[in-house]
């Protein structure tokens, strides 16, 4: 049985979905033409059709569906009929074959509709298959999560997945089945990434490295240490060594000239053997220890400054892997002890005597050598990279994806585990499904074999033309219209062709009593026994009110059958545009104060603007045309189009058929414009029903349609009519509320079809 009917985008109907729910056993739609019914009815026959309607059906399990509507009597009305098979009169263990085989067929269609439900949907919306729709998503939304927590340091391993939830979640699994990749911290994966993954990466030059050995040795050169003075075996030596003042007369010894020139030391003329005994004081041996204080100074300067423009260019290369905060201080430091043993250096120049003793420079310079060392390690390893960037990007992808699966290992394992059950029940429910198939496929194939033995077109002929000759139809009949037997055709007494002679309401009944034998019957001699839908679709057009009155009948048996839930007519729908039929085949002693019965649903189709709209109600909606002409008056979302045309007909049925009473005599009690609309209104009467209104009153506002509102209250008052229209505006019906109360049909849809018994008397 179909539980619910979703119709959007087709014919009528707009983007918004119309939904019609909870349908039960019997439901009545009722809807002006052109409202959209038939495309309901449409969408029964065939949902595969109309991509954008969806039917669900109870427990999974469609039904077949017998559609009368415009489709099925062009497709059927043609000059031989599909015979139709019923069961003949055969051996009740036969009947009992037949009975069983077609209710394993119904029980193994009840399994396959179960599993079916168990197993969801293709749109995944149900069952296991939502279940791991939303495993998934649940998934996704972790993995996405990983994405976000990590995306701005691993760009460059995410290339091609950083706007796809699936997509990254699907290089999840698939890197956490299949890498091999070694573990490595993440903070040394986001400096490599750094490296591989910036823009425009290049080699970068080592830093130059300090050779400081030189300045080392200086460090132990002797001179520095040795007290260098004279010659200490001359007499005058002695002096000197008492005074302490060699490096003093070393220094004046070089301003003398010379025998007889004035002494540095005392002014007084410089005698020969002063001089000599002066000279030979400060012997090879001294100067040679001058001379190498000379040198070590030169070369400690040369050193220092080579060294010290070393350590300048390091702090000033700009190199990424220099750590600045830390050479800058030790480059400092070791600046000012060079500073220092320059000084000590140059000291020892102009006291030779003196021994120094210079700073140690082996630590400092060992901290600036170790973190030139460690920069150009890291120069060098980005080199390499950048040598092999392609390998290496590759390697650093798979080595980031193995860091992350691996932080998100119990998420990852929980899922899979979960996924794996999932699929598991997945793949067995299918395969009991396909088995199941084909234990249907066998069991159809054995009722189809019974039904063929005991199956006949001929009861069908024989019951149609009885009823045809019952109504009066005498002139023409079906026949037989092959050897076989197995095609109908519509023919006279005489035997010659009737169906291009017949009537249109000829036509409409005797393609109804083929429908309505076809419910209970087979164009084939198989499936006779099956469970099935039945729709109809306006099926009283051009029928007179004697036939209508029979077909209402008919249909009405089938209602019984559905409601009975025993016979194969499992469901029914009626839709119709004809008041008269939809009270007489809706007609229900038992229902109470007009609600709906368990077994029944109503529904109004109808346009709302350009759209079709589906309304349920809770209540039996149509009364009679009367009525619905002060429902639309009531409602408020009246049609401002339709509504003038609504008042002329209220007026014509209740003045002028029902009370004969003198238009003129109406108008006359009116003055001014009220008495213009006034004789409006009546002129619509006398003009007939199907004329066009001039431009003012059709394209009427809203301050427009009060003022004929106003006018059409006052006939009333004013004929002393006043208490017939408080009791119809007034009544239970006052204000339409969605799914109570009777349904305000707009007026316009009413008088479409010129011609159908409508409305009853009322109408014609």
């Amino acid at each position: 049985m179909i539980e619910a009917i979703s119709i959007a985008r087709v014919a009528t109907y707009g983007e918004k979905t119309e939904c019609l729910d909870d349908l039960r056993q019997i439901n009545f739609l009722f809807g002006a033409n052109g409202s959209g019914k038939t495309t309901i009815s449409r969408v029964i026959a065939d949902p595969t059709v109309h991509s954008s309607c969806t039917i669900r059906w109870r427990g999974a399990r469609p039904l077949e569906t017998l559609v009368y509507n415009s489709d099925f009597v062009n497709r059927n009305f043609t000059p031989r009929l599909r015979g139709i098979f019923t069961l003949g009169e055969v051996e009740a263990d036969t009947l009992q074959k037949i009975e069983e085989a077609r209710a394993k067929v119904a029980d193994i269609e009840t399994k396959i509709g179960m599993l079916k439900t168990t197993l969801g949907t293709p749109d995944d919306s149900s069952g296991k298959r939502a279940e791991l729709r939303d495993l998934r998503s649940a998934f996704e939304e972790q993995c996405w999560k990983i994405k976000t927590t990590h995306d701005p340091h691993f760009q460059g391993a995410f290339a091609g997945l950083r706007n796809s939830r699936t997509k990254f979640c699907d290089r999840v699994l698939e890197e956490t089945d299949g890498n091999q990749a070694a573990v490595h911290p993440v903070d040394d994966l986001k400096a490599r990434a750094r490296t591989l993954f910036a823009e425009g990466v290049a080699r970068l030059t080592l830093v130059p490295t300090m050779d400081a050995q030189g300045l080392l040795d200086i460090e132990q050169e002797p001179v520095l240490a040795k007290k260098v003075v004279g010659k200490e075996d001359i007499d005058i030596g002695a002096l000197i060594r008492r005074l302490g003042n060699s490096d003093w007369v070393h220094q004046g010894l070089r301003y003398a000239e010379g025998t007889g020139s004035p002494c540095p030391f005392c002014q007084k003329a410089l005698d020969e053997e002063l001089l000599a005994k002066l000279n030979a004081f400060f012997d090879e041996t001294y100067l040679a220890d001058i001379a190498a204080i000379a040198r070590a100074e030169e070369a400690y300067r040369t050193f220092a400054d080579a060294t010290l423009a070393t350590v300048d260019a390091a702090l000033a290369s700009g190199s990424p892997h220099i750590d600045v905060e830390k050479l800058r201080p030790s480059c400092d430091r070791l600046r000012t002890l060079i500073t220092l043993n320059k000084g000590h250096i140059e000291r020892k120049r102009k006291e030779p005597s003196t021994p120094v003793k210079l700073e140690p420079l082996a630590e400092p310079l060992d901290v600036v050598a170790a973190i030139i060392e460690q920069a150009n390690r890291e120069i060098a390893k980005h080199n390499a990279l950048v040598d092999n960037l392609i390998a290496e990007r590759k390697t650093l992808t798979s080595e980031i994806w193995k860091c992350l699966i691996d932080e998100k290992k119990d998420v990852i394992g929980q899922y899979a585990t979960a996924k794996s059950n999932l699929d598991k029940a997945i793949t067995g429910i299918s395969a009991d499904i396909e088995t199941k198939i084909e234990d249907l496929t066998r069991a159809q194939a054995t009722l189809a074999d019974l039904e063929k033995q005991v199956t006949s077109v001929q009861p069908t002929v024989t019951e149609i033309n009885a009823t045809l000759a019952s109504f009066g139809f005498t002139s023409f009949k079906l026949a037989p219209a092959d050897d076989k037997q197995q095609f109908y055709a519509i023919v006279r007494g005489d035997g010659s062709d009737a169906r291009e002679t017949l009537s249109e309401g000829e036509r409409s009944f005797i393609t109804f009593l083929y429908f309505y034998h076809l419910i209970r019957g087979s164009t084939s001699a198989n499936g006779v026994n099956v469970d099935r839908i039945v729709v109809f679709d306006d099926p009283v057009s051009s029928l007179d009110s004697d036939v209508l009155f029979i077909v209402s009948v008919l249909i009405k048996r089938i209602l019984a059958e559905a409601v009975d839930g025993n016979g194969r007519v499992k469901q029914v729908f009626v839709l119709t545009h004809n008041i008269y039929f939809h009270k007489e085949v809706s007609f229900d002693p038992k229902r109470q104060q007009g609600e709906r019965r368990t077994h029944e649903t109503f529904w109004v189709v109808r346009k709302a603007g350009n759209a079709t709209v589906v309304e349920g109600h809770q209540k039996n909606p149509i009364r009679t045309s009367y009525e619905l002409l002060w429902a639309e008056v009531r409602n408020p979302n009246r049609s401002n189009l339709t509504i003038q045309n609504v008042l002329r007909r209220i007026l014509e049925h209740y003045f002028t058929i029902l009370g004969n009473m003198d238009k003129d005599a109406v108008i006359a009690k009116f003055v001014g414009r009220d008495q213009h609309i006034c004789a409006s209104l009546f002129s619509w009467v006398n003009d007939g029903s199907h004329n066009f209104a001039d431009d003012l009153y059709v394209a009427a506002d809203d301050t427009t349609v009060g003022r004929y509102l106003s006018v059409f209250k006052q006939i009333f008052l004013s004929t002393h009519h006043g208490a017939h229209y408080e009791m119809m505006i007034g009544s239970e019906e006052k204000a339409p509320v969605p799914n109570e109360g009777a349904v305000a049909v707009s007026a316009a849809g009413l008088t479409m079809e010129v011609g159908v018994p409508h409305f009853g008397t009322a109408e014609t």
